[in-house]
């Protein structure tokens, strides 16, 4: 049996079917951990969905801000925006099944030796800490009311975390870090804005804030243009595989890596 975590898919159905014949992937045996964003850009979020849906307990996926858009638009509370891929998921016949199945899945999921998330965690967090946040975030979207959750979800402020926060600016936060962050300062002050692989002034990547703990190693995405990076305690997976890059499996047990090269399916920029 065999522990994969998988990058940011973003649609590239194809990439990943190739990826787990290369892994030779035994679903009665072997799982799949995805770092979120399984959907958006790439040409087969549909695909990429039911495929990971039909998987069961042999997949674990966390929300990303991709999958969280998804949400948004479906439900009303955001407009499709240039570049999106995700008009086939709206319009098929079980969209409401897989809306209903994604909004289902944790912000965080901690096992083993292991806390994966999409994005990261900021320096105030322990792994337990974040793990009983993001348990406020699942609760909020399995709410008959999420749709009010989802309608308050975007912005950038409050860009810091308080235990004092309440409502929607606490879950708005939670989301943010967990999803959207790169680079926060070493109290925790987010910029949410940057992509790049530079930090803004005053600020670091979010896990150069984070101080040493001895503690779960991070499993994560969402930085393509940073890359790659294993570290001890650290694993970012995200190697742009729906802008030409590749997709990036990292094997929990003894940490091997394979990587398959991706066709172009979103020009660098193009957003």
């Amino acid at each position: 049996m065999a522990t994969y975590a998988i990058g940011d898919v973003q649609g590239c159905f194809d990439e990943l079917q190739a990826l787990l014949a290369r892994l030779d992937f035994d679903s009665r045996h072997d799982r799949l951990w995805f770092v979120g964003d399984l959907v958006n850009r790439g040409p087969q979020s549909l695909e990429v969905l039911r495929f990971v849906r039909d998987l069961g307990e042999r997949a674990v996926t966390v929300l990303g801000n991709h999958d969280f858009h998804l949400l948004c638009v479906f439900e009303g509370h955001e407009k499709p925006r240039t570049g999106d891929t995700l008009d086939r998921v709206l319009d098929a016949p079980d969209a409401r099944e897989l809306v209903d199945w994604l909004r289902s899945r944790p912000l965080m999921h901690v096992e083993r030796n292991y806390a994966m998330v999409h994005a990261g965690l900021l320096p105030q967090w322990t792994i337990s800490m974040a793990r009983a946040l993001a348990e406020e975030v699942q609760r909020a979207l399995a709410a008959p009311n999420y749709g009010e959750f989802l309608a308050h979800l975007y912005g950038g402020a409050p860009d810091h975390w308080d235990e004092a926060l309440t409502g929607w600016d606490r879950l708005r936060v939670l989301v943010n870090a967990m999803t959207r962050m790169r680079f926060c300062t070493l109290e925790g002050r987010m910029n949410v804005r940057a992509k790049g692989r530079e930090a803004p002034a005053g600020y670091l990547p979010w896990f150069e804030a984070r101080p040493t703990r001895a503690e779960a190693a991070i499993v994560c995405g969402h930085w393509s243009t940073l890359g790659l990076k294993l570290t001890e305690r650290l694993a970012v997976l995200d190697t742009g595989c729906v802008w030409g890059g590749a997709l990036s499996a990292l094997r929990l047990e003894d940490r091997a890596l394979t990587q398959l090269p991706c066709a172009r399916h979103r020009v660098p920029g193009e957003d």
